[in-house]
């Protein structure tokens, strides 16, 4: 009987079944390892896969389907011992034919390459092109465009970091219109006198051909010397006098160095005080004047009033003061000498200025204002016309306003000695004025501070605000501010006439006041002196918190002087704010003011320092000016080389 039509039992059919399924899964694996793209294959030139397949029996399972199939556990690990020698000749053919390969080849190849690779290995592919795709757009880009891109940076730190990042970055930050531009964000005008000092230092000094440092040179007889050298500070870039400012600021807030000294053993009031550039001069009620040098050592003191000082006014190394005892005396700091003694008000000497070298002004309990001539010791001319004391005055150019105590101010030319205006409006005694040449303010204390044009004698504006006495004032620029004996300050614009700023100052009367462009510094008879934000009106500290009171506060750019009653003793705190010089200057410029011999460089002593000048004329703008621009601070090009050859290979 045919196979085919014998009866199979239930049994024999499921095994027949399952013997076909055996041989159909057999099969479907052999002609899918045939079609199954094979590896590449090692340096030996072997298919461990390959061998691994041929050593299971025909019976054997298929493989698992992983990209490679694991070793067996008779299996042992392939020799790979010298695949590094095979791989290098396999290398080294491969590029021989990439380099004689044209452009479309290459591209040919390496798409080949990449269609070839796994993610792990296109990943390694996008970590090593990635960085040289990069472009420094610093290296293709004119300088004058790197300069616009670098002066939008208004962070100083930010430009820090950035000149780190490659000698050319470092050349850019260092370009000198860089920091000017930062300087004008920040406020950081240059000065005046440092210009001037900038010009004859410039002059002064000259490149030798020869040297790498600058030599003195011989110059014509109109010119500095080099003797004179010692009176000239060195010319800064604008990046070192934008780092001075920036650190100083930064001192004003959270540093700077203190020294406390006692002036005297019994607690005396001090009636006067003055900063400039080569002394801190103190007036006391007890007859008595010192001198300090700025770093708060006693140089001397003046002896020679019978009586309280209350008046006094410096002039670079001439000193004129006034006191109860009538006399108005001319000093000599250097030597601590009398040169004059000026008698002819018949009551206390109250008030003093200076409107140049030769020429002081004194007001007096007796009503009257005298002109002197210090450099002859004689008097000039007697201002008539107050009907009581003359408490304070004023002076810019030939003109001089006073206040007085019979509630009136006045405006006078010092050259014709008549009175021009009188400004009447105020209900009792004038404590206080500010002049700057246009705008007179008077404080009274009526508690108004009123704003008076000098040139028609009319009332402008009365600010209101104070609840008690109006006793401090300054004027600068568009803006003053105020301190009364509420405790309170006051900083007003005088282009609108209102109050910008209204600080609870002190928890008494406010005894001193000063500012400038950007801080305000107060005293107060709580003993406390504190330092505001001039723009924000914030509190950016306490200089000073135990005291007794604070009679008188001064100070500078980088120096402050406080004079205060601590345990029944009057004592003078003197702060630095200045960084070392050699944190200011850059290395380079270290180098380029080096000179052989090296001079001392001291600031120069100015006619008139701002503590007695009047306030005027330290923000109306004439003291800052700009300068001009100077040349890019990079590294000298090298022969035949460009400006990026030059940086990179520097």
């Amino acid at each position: 009987m045919s196979p085919y039509g014998k009866h199979q039992s239930i049994s024999e059919r499921r095994g027949s079944v399952l013997g076909e399924e055996l041989s159909l899964n057999t099969h479907s694996a052999k002609l899918a390892q045939q079609h199954r793209p094979q590896p590449p294959l090692t340096p030996l030139g072997m298919n461990p896969s390959a061998d691994f397949n041929q050593q299971l029996s025909a019976g054997s399972p298929p493989p698992p389907p992983t990209p490679a199939a694991s070793p067996g556990p008779s299996q042992t690990q392939p020799d790979w011992s010298n695949a590094e020698e095979d791989e290098s000749i396999v290398l080294s053919i491969m590029r021989e034919n990439f380099l004689k390969a044209t452009t479309p080849e290459k591209k040919r190849i390496l798409e080949d390459i990449v269609n070839m690779c796994n993610s792990q290995q296109l990943s390694f592919i996008l970590q090593l092109v990635s960085p040289r795709l990069k472009k420094d757009p610093m290296m293709s880009l004119p300088d004058e465009l790197c300069l616009r891109v670098l002066s939008f940076i208004d962070d100083p730190k930010d430009l820090a970091r950035a000149s780190q990042v490659s000698r050319r970055w470092r050349d850019l930050v260092s370009d000198d219109m860089t920091w000017k531009n930062l300087c004008l964000k920040h406020d950081y005008q240059r000065r005046l006198s440092e210009v001037q000092t900038s010009m004859q230092y410039s002059n002064f000094l000259r490149p030798d051909p020869t040297s790498s440092f600058y030599q003195p040179y011989s110059a014509p007889a109109t010119s500095v010397t080099f003797d004179d050298a010692s009176s000239l500070r060195r010319p800064r870039s604008y990046k070192s006098h934008f780092k001075q400012r920036y650190l100083v600021d930064a001192a004003w807030r959270t540093g700077g160095r203190n020294i406390t000294k006692n002036i005297t053993q019994e607690g005396g009031v001090v009636t006067s005080l003055h900063l400039t550039k080569k002394y801190i001069i103190v007036a006391l009620d007890n007859t008595k004047i010192h001198v300090f040098d700025t770093e708060g050592n006693e140089l001397r003191t003046l002896r020679g009033h019978m009586m309280g000082v209350w008046a006094m006014v410096p002039w670079d190394d001439v000193l004129v003061s006034g006191g109860c005892d009538r006399d108005v005396r001319v000093w000599d700091l250097t030597t601590g000498v009398c040169m004059h003694t000026l008698r002819g008000h018949t009551s206390t000497v109250r008030c003093l200025k200076m409107s140049d070298a030769n020429t002081a002004i004194s007001g007096s309990r007796d009503t009257t204002l005298r002109v002197w001539d210090i450099r002859n010791g004689v008097c000039r001319n007697v201002l008539v016309g107050h009907q009581a004391s003359v408490r304070c005055l004023e002076i810019h150019g030939d003109i001089v306003v006073s206040g007085s105590y019979d509630t009136t101010a006045k405006v006078w030319s010092i050259s014709e000695g008549r009175c021009l205006h009188t400004l009447q409006g105020h209900y009792s005694q004038i404590y206080a004025i500010a002049f700057d040449g246009y705008r007179v303010a008077t404080g009274s204390l009526d508690t108004s501070v009123r704003i008076w044009n000098a040139a028609t004698g009319e009332c402008q504006a009365v600010l209101q605000g104070h609840t008690s006495l109006v006793g401090q004032l300054q004027m600068r620029g568009g803006t003053l501010v105020t301190g009364g004996s509420d405790g309170s300050v006051r900083v007003w614009s005088l282009e609108r006439f209102c109050p910008i700023h209204r600080l609870a100052a002190h928890d008494n009367s406010v005894t001193s006041l000063q500012f400038d462009d950007t801080r305000i510094v107060s005293g107060g008879s709580d003993g406390r002196v504190k330092v505001w934000d001039l723009k924000t009106g914030q509190l950016v500290r306490e200089l000073i918190s135990q005291g007794e009171a604070v009679w008188r506060v001064a100070f500078e750019a980088e120096k402050c002087v406080a004079m205060a009653l601590r345990n029944s003793r009057t004592v003078m705190e003197v702060w630095s704010f200045s960084p070392p010089e050699d944190v200011l200057l850059d290395r380079h410029e270290r180098q380029s003011f080096t000179l052989t011999p090296r001079p001392t460089i001291d600031a120069p002593v100015p006619e008139r320092p701002s503590s007695a000048m009047d306030d005027s004329l330290i923000g109306n703008g004439m003291q800052d000016v700009d300068m001009p621009d100077a040349g890019p601070a990079t590294a000298p090009l090298r022969p035949n080389a460009s400006f990026f050859q030059a940086s990179r290979g520097a």
